[in-house]
C-alpha cells in the first residue's frame, strides 16, 4: 500500500513539474487544430458516449477505459496511457466502490452530488479527451474534450438530479436508494453500450440534448393565452 501512495505522490510530483516547465507562449503557439477525418468523428462519438457515462458515474468510465487500455480494447492518445497504469487502476476502483456505496446512504448522497457536480465535468472533460487518439497534442485534445465531454456529462447527471428532487420530497428520502441501484444498471449497461457501439449512445445523448431543450425553452417561453390583457372597462 505503501509503495502505491509513493507511485500516485511521485506520478502527481511529476505531472505539476511538467506544467511548471513549460514555455505556455510558446507553447501555444505552435497548436494546431486536427483534420477533420472519420476516425476524428468516431472517436469524438465515443468522447461524447464515454463522458455521458460520467454523468451518472463518476469513477466507473474511467475504471473502464482503464481497463480496455490494459487489454488492448480501446486505443488511447499516448498521453493518456497511464490511465491503464495499476496505480490509475487501483485509485479508480477504490473511488468506484466509494460512490456506488456512498449514493445509497441518505445525506451522504446529496453531499456526493453536490461534489460530482464539480467532478463530473472534469472525469467527462478527461474521458473525451483521452480517446482521441488521432489528435497528437494534448493541449488541443483536453481543448475538444470539454468542449464535448463536460456537457455530455452534466446532461445525464443534471437528469438525475432533477428526478431525485422530486422524488425525495415526496418518499421521504425512501426512493434515494432504489433510484441509486437503477442508476448503477444504467451506468453499468451504458458503459459497456458505450464501448461497443459508442455511435448509438452519441447519438442517444443528442438526441436527448435537443429534446431537453425545446422542452425547457418551451416551458420558459410566456404562453400568449395566459399572459393576455385584459380588456379595459368600458365607463359610461
Amino acid at each position: 500500500m505503501s509503495s502505491f501512495f509513493i507511485s500516485l505522490s511521485s506520478g502527481l510530483a511529476s505531472f505539476l513539474d511538467g506544467l511548471r516547465g513549460t514555455d505556455w507562449p510558446a507553447r501555444l503557439s505552435r497548436l494546431e487544430l486536427p483534420a477533420l477525418s472519420v476516425d476524428l468523428l468516431q472517436s469524438i462519438a465515443l468522447g461524447i458516449a464515454l463522458a455521458a457515462c460520467a454523468g451518472l458515474r463518476a469513477w466507473l468510465p474511467l475504471f473502464a477505459v482503464g481497463l480496455s487500455v490494459r487489454f488492448g480494447v480501446l486505443p488511447l492518445g499516448d498521453s493518456f496511457l497511464f490511465l491503464g497504469s495499476n496505480t490509475a487502476l487501483t485509485v479508480f476502483l477504490i473511488a468506484t466502490i466509494v460512490e456506488l456505496i456512498a449514493d445509497k446512504i441518505p445525506v451522504v448522497d446529496h453531499a456526493l452530488d453536490t461534489l460530482s457536480t464539480f467532478l463530473k465535468p472534469v472525469a467527462g472533460m478527461v474521458l473525451a479527451a483521452s480517446v482521441l487518439w488521432t489528435v497528437d497534442d494534448p493541449i488541443v485534445a483536453l481543448a475538444l474534450g470539454a468542449m464535448v465531454g463536460t456537457p455530455a456529462s452534466l446532461l445525464p447527471h443534471t437528469a438525475k438530479a432533477t428526478v431525485r428532487g422530486v422524488l425525495s420530497p415526496i418518499t421521504a428520502g425512501l426512493a434515494a436508494p432504489i433510484l441509486s441501484v437503477i442508476e448503477d444498471v444504467i451506468a453499468f449497461g451504458l458503459v459497456a453500450l458505450a464501448i461497443l457501439a459508442p455511435l448509438v449512445v452519441a447519438a442517444g445523448v443528442v438526441l436527448f440534448a435537443l429534446v431537453t431543450g425545446r422542452f425547457v425553452r418551451k416551458r420558459m417561453t410566456p404562453n400568449p393565452r395566459t399572459t393576455r390583457t385584459p380588456p379595459t372597462a368600458v365607463t359610461a
